[in-house]
């Protein structure tokens, strides 16, 4: 039977399943919690993944088993870490995890050298080869900063050894702000693109060495640091060989943040944390790689995602970080799955049949309790929430800030579920909502590498069992030419767009 045969004849049984409410299923099984939770170990510490307040059963499991069989779950994973085409309309493998340690041999290898090229540069401007660096303004967009944007801002917060500024939008206030932050003299530029050809991070690394130049600094360009696919188009923009980071071309945006794009966080954090982080994120590469359907946690959190988005009609999926350094998280996922998973088309170029991604937004607990909840307890739209925790606190003050902040992180997931009754409606709480909770001990480097890893092998996942292709992107690149267009002129637009533009001063 063809493998989408085998997959629609799969969905189909996994649809005669009727729901069951999460009370019922605790009360029909007292050691539910032991077999919808898993812990995954990193070493010092831990992550425990806790699925028992989500609608899974053993049965839907089986089932959805029987799904990743028949979609060829284990060769795709197979082909994965050997470094084989798994991205089909580009003829591309995905390496991210070889910048990790676990992948083809070969591509490890040139990772590693790639990877300690980066190390000598790092601790040579700690070092002060490069004279007193106490900024870095790192200039990128899509997965070049938001990355490293998470990063920076969950592990950097203590101690930095260098001022890190983000900057990706084309709108100059995000520019002039990093520029009103920093000594131009003590101040470098990375400049990150795969391809060095991305025109908002052109531009704003153009004004970036104006910048410089207009305050003094001799040797603008000798500032700056390259970290691209592309180190040709860097030398030829006028950054030296010696301070140009690249990395391999089978190395996706969104999953370059452990390749030389991690050079702000490395630069600001320190080449050991930055290791760590990496160590962290290969832990849950060898788990996906080696770990049996059954038992593998990415997959199952596949298996929940699937099961909302495809049995339930849920369009979002919500994540809360119930951590201040975590703050950026759901908008690091946003474009992991939506820009992943966000396809209306199989691996095979066929439409699909069924929803693909859902809406992936979330925010911070316990700021969201005060914003959005209402609509997640009471509204009329299902939507599953991921929340994530550390048992250790990332604060020095007294110890009941992190009490009452775990206290309402899961107290939030038992009243979801249970609700409340009234006879009053507007105070009555239909309960029976789920949730994932992911809790670490602590919440360290490692524990961030091995958070992100766990959704990008979660999003990989999910896309191998709706039989789409998540490594390429050519939803992004349509308003990108038109914008082209605008700037070439000469073209005509809708009224609507033609009013705007003249309006605008644009024609």
């Amino acid at each position: 039977m063809p493998v989408s045969e085998a997959r629609e004849a799969a969905w189909k049984s996994l649809g005669l399943h009727e729901d069951t409410t999460l009370e019922a299923l605790f009360a029909a099984d007292p050691d539910r919690l032991g077999k919808m939770s898993a812990r995954l170990e990193l070493g010092e510490g831990g992550i425990l993944f806790d699925w028992s307040k989500t609608h899974l059963t053993d049965a839907l499991i089986a089932d959805f088993q029987e799904l990743a069989e028949a979609s060829g779950f284990d060769e795709m994973r197979r082909k994965l870490f050997a470094g084989e085409v798994v991205n089909p309309t580009e003829n591309r493998a995905a390496e991210h995890s070889a910048l990790r340690g676990v992948g083809k041999e070969s591509s490890v290898e040139e990772a590693a050298a790639l990877l300690e090229r980066m190390r000598l540069l790092v601790e040579a401007i700690h070092e002060g080869a490069l004279g007193e660096v106490k900024h870095l303004i790192h200039i990128g967009i899509g997965g070049s900063a938001l990355g490293p944007a998470l990063a920076v801002d969950a592990l950097n917060r203590d101690l930095a050894l260098v001022d890190v500024h983000v900057v990706s939008n084309i709108d100059g206030c995000a520019l002039e702000q990093a520029f009103a932050a920093c000594d131009p003299a003590t101040t470098l530029i990375a400049v990150a693109s795969k391809t060095f050809t991305t025109i908002e991070t052109m531009t704003n690394a153009d004004s970036a060495l104006k910048w410089l130049a207009e305050n003094g600094v001799d040797d603008p360009s000798g500032r700056v640091i390259a970290l691209t696919a592309n180190p040709e188009a860097a030398v030829k923009w006028g950054v030296d060989e010696t301070r140009i980071l690249p990395f391999a071309e089978s190395v996706g945006g969104r999953y370059s943040l452990w390749s030389s794009i991690g050079f702000p966080v490395a630069l600001g954090i320190g080449w050991e944390d930055f290791s760590a982080m990496l160590a962290g994120a290969a832990a849950v590469d060898e788990h996906f790689r080696d770990a049996a359907m059954a038992d593998n946690l990415p997959l199952r959190a596949a298996f929940a995602d699937l099961y909302y988005s495809r049995l339930r009609g849920c369009e979002t999926r919500a994540v809360f970080a119930y951590d201040e350094r975590l703050a950026l998280f759901p908008d690091y996922l946003q474009q992991l799955e939506m820009e992943s998973n966000g396809k209306s088309v199989t691996a095979e170029g066929k439409p699909v049949k069924g929803p693909t991604a859902p809406i992936t937004w979330g925010g911070v607990g316990t700021d969201a309790q005060h914003a959005v909840f209402q609509l997640l307890h009471q509204g009329t739209r299902l939507v599953p929430i991921d929340f994530i925790a550390s048992i250790a606190p990332g604060d020095a003050l007294d110890p009941a800030h992190h009490r009452i902040l775990l206290m309402n992180c899961f107290a939030q997931g038992a009243a979801l579920m249970a609700g409340s009754a009234n006879d009053d409606l507007a105070r009555a709480y239909p309960g029976n909502r789920p949730s994932t909770t992911i809790l670490c001990d602590d919440f360290d480097a490692a524990a961030l590498g091995a958070l992100i890893a766990f959704h990008e092998h979660r999003t990989f996942a999910n896309a191998v069992l709706m039989g789409i292709n998540p490594f390429d992107q050519f939803g992004v690149e349509l308003g990108k030419s038109m914008a082209k267009k605008i700037e070439k002129g000469g073209e005509s637009f809708d009224a609507s767009t033609e009013a705007l533009l003249k309006l605008a001063g644009l024609n």
